[in-house]
């Protein structure tokens, strides 16, 4: 059985910062949009098998059974929910930031 994908309100800013910044800051655009299609693409996959990657060691998000996996320079944080078979996209983050003060910053809703 697939799972549904969804992007919360902060996932898809993350997603939005991350192109603009490529794009416009970095003056790359072409950059950016394979960067913003690679990164959903690898999303999308989560609705087969979404439990194959790992929790994210940090309470609370460890208790709250927050997963995450890499895309590049980027790591996706995201919530599946074997209940609904949906799997919430919760943050799209910089490898290189604080991804503690990152999540602390999120209220995992959906």
């Amino acid at each position: 059985m697939s799972f549904e994908v969804h992007y919360t309100v902060k996932a898809r800013q993350d997603l939005r910062n991350i192109y603009e910044y490529i794009a416009y800051d970095l003056l790359v655009p072409e950059t950016a949009a394979r960067q913003a299609q690679r990164t959903m693409k690898e999303i999308e996959a989560l609705n087969e098998m979404p439990m194959r990657y790992r929790l994210y060691d940090d309470e609370p998000w460890h208790r709250q059974e927050v997963r995450f996996f890499p895309v590049d320079n980027y790591l996706v944080f995201y919530l599946p929910d074997k209940a609904k078979h949906t799997v919430y996209i919760v943050r799209i983050i910089y490898g290189g930031r604080d991804i503690r003060k990152q999540l602390e910053e999120t209220a995992i809703k959906y």
